[in-house]
Parts: structure tokens; sequence; C-alpha cells
């Protein structure tokens, strides 16, 4: 996927996400990459059905070169996230972190690597533990990965 421009892009339905992207985006990751205290990413997907640009912010961790980001949703919702669901059928997305812009492929984190990851994300934003306490489904870890 190539950063987005040339498309439209649709930001997230929750205001205040779209809020968040809108300072992310305007002040080149500036204002918005640390929230909360946590480091923040823009995820730019195609819409699984639509076919058009989504975008989001979520928190993230690196591993190695490699992005980690969490699928939680509404604190641990019953449903995957939109933007989940959108990466598994176009797995090439785009990733803005602070000032740097790429395109990734993104994939679930496999059983094996998935406790180390998520060990990883809990450490930065421990109430995902409580969020997977008290969900109906299996959260999943997704690695992004430069392309």
């Amino acid at each position: 996927m190539n950063q987005p421009g040339a498309e439209p892009v649709t930001d997230s339905p929750y205001a205040g996400v779209a809020e968040h992207v809108a300072r992310y985006l305007s002040s080149d990751g500036r204002d918005g990459h640390m929230e909360a205290g946590v480091p923040n990413l823009v995820l730019t997907t195609r819409g699984r059905k639509s076919g058009k640009l989504r975008r989001t912010a979520m928190f993230y961790t690196k591993d190695g070169d490699r992005y980690v980001i969490v699928a939680s949703h509404m604190s641990g919702g019953p449903k995957h996230p939109d933007w989940y669901l959108n990466l598994v059928a176009n797995p090439e997305v785009h990733v803005q972190a602070g000032s740097e812009k790429f395109t990734a492929r993104a994939r679930t984190a496999g059983a094996e690597e998935k406790p180390r990851l998520w060990a990883l994300m809990t450490r930065l934003w421990p109430a995902y533990d409580t969020y997977q306490a008290t969900a109906t489904r299996e959260i999943p870890v997704v690695v992004l990965e430069r392309v």
C-alpha cells in the first residue's frame, strides 16, 4: 500500500480516536505519538467490504524491526475490531510511527510467538490482561513487518 494521499481516507468512527489521528497527522507525529505515556501509531487498512482506506490510532511496541499491536476493541469487547478484520483480508497496510511512514505486511502472531509478544504489550499497557480475562474471544496480537 502506498502512503495514503492519492485516495480519500476515512478515520475512525470514534470521535476521540479521529481527533487523535488528526492531531497526529497534522503534527507529523509530534502531537499524539505519546498518549497516556504509551507510544501510538496510525494504521491505515483497506476495507474488506468497501475497498476504501480506513485509518485508526493504537498503542504499539517494537520487537526488533517489527511493530506489535493488539486487536483489542472496546476493552476486550466480543467482536474483533474492524481494522483487524480489514488487515486479515488485506494484509498490506500503511503505518506512521512518530514521523516515520512505511508500508507493512500485517499478520496475526502465531501460537508460539504470541505469549512473548503479549507480555511485551502488557508491560506497556497492563489493562490488556484485564481485557483478555473478561473477553469472550481470544484477543489477537498483530505483527507489522516492513515491506
